[in-house]
């Protein structure tokens, strides 16, 4: 009888830790290829970075705007390119350590905007 309960007590707990295992984990496709459909073979600056910056950047960073920005204007693609250019664009909206997270507010962008304003950044931070 002693038996009979460890094997059935080890059989539990061997299935609840694959079932553990199995529902934790993603696959190589749920990495390389997201749910969300996010485009990024074509940035467009106007598009598709603007929009990104209208509704998580402007706030703070734009001429006029109240909010804290520490004097840097992200409204124009001259002064956004600037940033772009010199890295900390990407540094801080991905969170990288050395930069600022941005927003500042505590929010963050999706990793599809992410992965957008850093497809434009490396498609050659055009003006299109």
């Amino acid at each position: 009888m002693y038996m009979k309960k460890t094997i059935l007590i080890l059989s539990a707990a061997a299935a609840g830790m694959m079932l553990f295992a199995t529902a934790c984990s993603k696959t190589s496709e749920d990495i390389i290829a997201p749910a969300n459909n996010c485009d990024t073979s074509a940035v467009s600056y106007s598009a598709d970075v603007v929009p990104i910056l209208q509704n998580s950047c402007y706030r703070c960073h734009a001429t006029g705007s109240t909010g804290g920005s520490g004097g840097i204007n992200l409204d124009s693609y001259t002064n956004l390119k600037k940033w772009a250019d010199n890295g900390f664009l990407a540094g801080d909206i991905t969170h990288a350590p050395g930069y600022i997270p941005m927003p500042y507010d505590g929010g963050t962008l999706t990793d599809c905007e992410i992965n957008k304003i850093t497809a434009w950044i490396h498609q050659g931070t055009k003006n299109n």
